[in-house]
């Protein structure tokens, strides 16, 4: 994997915080994998309450590393209570804002600040079967609630991260394959945040200013390669990469949703966007899945939407651009 000082896309893509289109950047939940033999890890799932910090990412041969430090207080006992994890077994998770929960320590309990989402994501994950995938399934309260108090909770899931970028972007065929038939969120229209005006720009259904040094410049020059589409939008997962655990042989692990309504092409064309910029994927990867329908527009709107994304964000800077900058030579090349 090639090394860059650049953030990844978890920092620009998730833990959003909906009232505030540019959210205050803090320390935030992520795994920390280090080099060690494989071990169970306890997945994260994407927790708006805060973001990752841009600065506290590095890579490693093994997948992302994230390090960060973590002062919140746990779930109260009632919480724990209410998901069947009662008891005073109470797990940090090393490097993020969960907690694994009760005796057999196969509860995560995470916060939840956005109620309806969290209530959406699973009900999703409840419900949603793909293919050859694992899912970490959502648990309801005592009282049959998904969300208690601003917490919200899951089975633990064996395995972690790695740059097994290809099978992430079969797992998204399969499981969008799925999620077609999973009607269209209310929150996907009401979202005012950076990540939803990123996503607008990117197809041309807004525009707002962006920093020239941070990638608004970029954007420009890309937007006037773009062309219409006649793909059919659905339910897609918009930040699959580093969001899949694997675990040996086992089929690859979904651990959470962040939806858009977008075509299933547009969110394989982000996996390798941020493959490219962050994941130290090899270009090839854009030729192996250039079978799928207009790949060179999914492409380009998806480099766009990571590229608006870096210039809205307020802790991006022009050295974190190099990555997207790198990504923008291949798309350039299949336009």
């Amino acid at each position: 994997m090639r090394p860059r000082a650049v953030p990844p896309p978890g920092d620009f893509a998730r833990n959003r915080h909906r009232a505030d289109p540019a959210p205050e950047v803090g320390t935030g939940p992520g795994f920390h994998i280090g080099t060690a033999a494989p071990r169970r890890v306890g997945l994260i799932v994407s927790n708006r309450a805060v973001d990752r910090s841009v600065c506290d990412r590095a890579n490693s041969s093994t997948g992302s590393v994230w390090r960060v430090s973590a002062t919140a207080e746990p779930p109260p006992t009632h919480v724990r209570a209410a998901f069947g994890a009662p008891g005073e077994d109470v797990e940090l998770l090393e490097g993020g804002l969960a907690w694994r929960c009760g005796a057999d320590g196969d509860v995560l309990i995470k916060p939840a600040t956005d109620t309806a989402e969290a209530a959406w994501v699973a009900q999703a994950l409840d419900t949603l079967d793909p293919e050859e995938t694992r899912v970490a399934r959502p648990l309801r309260s005592t009282d049959g609630r998904w969300v208690v108090s601003g917490w919200s909770a899951c089975r633990d899931m064996a395995g972690r991260p790695e740059p097994r970028h290809d099978e992430v972007i079969a797992m998204s065929l399969r499981l969008h394959s799925a999620s077609s038939v999973l009607d269209r969120p209310r929150m996907v229209d009401s979202r005012q945040d950076i990540y939803a005006i990123a996503d607008r720009m990117a197809w041309g259904e807004t525009y707002v200013s962006l920093s020239p040094e941070k990638g608004g410049r970029l954007f420009d020059v890309l937007a006037a390669s773009r062309r219409s589409v006649s793909l059919r939008p659905q339910v897609v997962h918009g930040d699959l990469f580093g969001n899949v655990l694997f675990s040996g042989n086992a089929p690859p692990g979904l651990i959470d949703f962040v939806p858009y309504w977008r075509p299933p092409e547009w969110a394989a064309a982000v996996v390798v966007i941020d493959a490219m910029a962050w994941g130290g994927s090899d270009p090839a990867i854009v030729e192996r899945w250039s079978h799928l329908s207009e790949w060179p527009q999914m492409l380009l709107r998806a480099l766009l939407f990571r590229l608006a994304l870096h210039a809205l964000h307020p802790r991006a800077t022009t050295t974190s651009l190099g990555g997207l900058e790198t990504a923008s030579q291949t798309v350039l090349e299949v336009l």
